[in-house]
């Protein structure tokens, strides 16, 4: 079990032996030069870990480490990048399967590996995969013509989500659709992209709130589960987190924790899975997204849990143990700071925002405020949840316009 107040859970199926290099020479790859491979350098330091980022331009948010900038849709380059580190790992799935084997051809350890990713790059993939291992998901249906979407729409009470099934994200990718008419140019470009192709569309679920449950997996098997979140989004992107979610103890976190385990055992994921749910108003719980990657639900973990989610990954990726998943204070919320000043940077906000919520933390992607970007989040603990979500909340709006 994890250490704390609320523990998470921890399961070893396997020697609690690994990684047989000294942590202090590893030297750990991350493709993509986001805001979760700049968070993965603070655990790097401290575990003495070498961490080296191929980034895809300059001055991405993880900089600070990046010692290549390249392409990761062309196999050499990554396979150049790959030549000086002892595992490699992502910042996102979207690296090509052609370009994943080609690094483990290479005979170097991939985590998590291209069998396990192609679920998370492909949507209806995904949606089979856990069908077949019995696991709960929406009624989904694979679709090739607006005949067959228009006819799953009426068997449907007349509504239904479609899903391109690879590159959504944030909310892009994704419809709520009452005809087929209106997804006319994704049917289009299936068309004149000249291969079999389908969209994925799901019933529209009536759901009470939505959830996040995140778990680590290492190599020989040993896994632990942080407390099930949840997750509050706007227009498609989340925008704060609670952890735990309210409510949730007893079966409704066992439901939560035993489903992203079986996944990860299922799929053979290794690192950290994010598994996205919908709590419905009858008492179920519906898988909805999966991520294989540290993610937006789990930055919380980074101040108000034994173990962040970046460390539970490098150990993860390296096979070493993992840390505890239990909680520093009763709650923790995370809100994240969307699109930021209209001018000026986040710096320029720091005195009015550390004065005014000294117990809040603060994290900087190092990101040009946009509107709708995500260029920071902050975290509240505590014990008294209205004060935590206060706290939280009125640091966030200090960095916004």
């Amino acid at each position: 079990m994890g250490s704390g107040r609320s523990a998470g859970r921890r399961r070893s199926r396997a020697s609690r032996g690994g990684a047989e290099e000294e942590v202090g020479r590893v030297r750990v790859g991350v493709i993509g030069g986001g805001q979760l491979a700049r968070m993965m350098i603070p655990a790097a330091i401290e575990l003495g870990i070498e961490l080296r980022v191929l980034a895809e331009a300059e001055g991405m948010a993880a900089e600070l480490a990046a010692t290549a900038v390249g392409d990761y849709l062309d196999a050499e380059t990554v396979l150049a990048f790959a030549r000086d580190v002892d595992v490699i790992t992502f910042d996102h799935e979207h690296v090509p399967q052609d370009v994943l084997h080609a690094l483990v051809d290479a005979g170097v350890p991939v985590r998590p590996g291209p069998d396990a990713l192609r679920f998370a790059q492909d949507k209806l993939l995904m949606r089979e995969r856990l069908s077949e291992l019995g696991l709960p998901v929406p009624d989904w249906a694979r679709v090739e013509t607006a005949e067959e979407l228009d006819r799953f729409i009426e068997a449907h009470g007349g509504a239904a989500v479609v899903k391109t099934p690879r590159g959504g994200y944030d909310g892009k990718g994704v419809r709520v659709v009452h005809g087929s008419a209106e997804v006319a140019e994704w049917f289009a470009a299936l068309a004149e992209d000249g291969r079999p192709g389908a969209l994925l569309v799901e019933e529209l679920v009536e759901f009470r709130r939505e959830l996040a449950q995140l778990v680590a997996r290492r190599p020989s098997g040993e896994l632990a589960a942080w407390p099930v979140v949840e997750t509050v989004q706007v227009g498609g992107v989340c925008s704060e987190v609670i952890a735990p979610a309210p409510r949730s103890a007893g079966r409704l976190a066992d439901v939560a924790a035993d489903v992203a385990i079986a996944i990860a055992e299922g799929l053979g994921v290794t690192g950290v899975l994010a598994v996205e749910l919908f709590e419905t108003h009858d008492d179920r719980v519906l898988v909805n997204e999966l991520a294989m990657r540290p993610h937006n639900s789990g930055h919380w973990s980074m101040d108000g849990a034994t173990t962040g989610q970046f460390e539970q990954h490098l150990r993860a990726v390296l096979d070493l143990p993992l840390g505890g998943t239990g909680t520093h204070d009763d709650w923790s919320v995370m809100v994240n700071i969307l699109g930021g000043p209209a001018e000026g940077s986040l710096a320029d906000r720091y005195p009015e925002a550390l004065a005014g919520h000294p117990t809040v933390k603060v994290h900087n992607y190092g990101k040009a405020p946009r509107p709708g970007r995500k260029i920071g989040h902050v975290t509240a603990v505590g014990a008294d949840l209205d004060d935590v979500v206060y706290q939280a909340r009125a640091a966030a709006a200090v960095f916004q316009d």
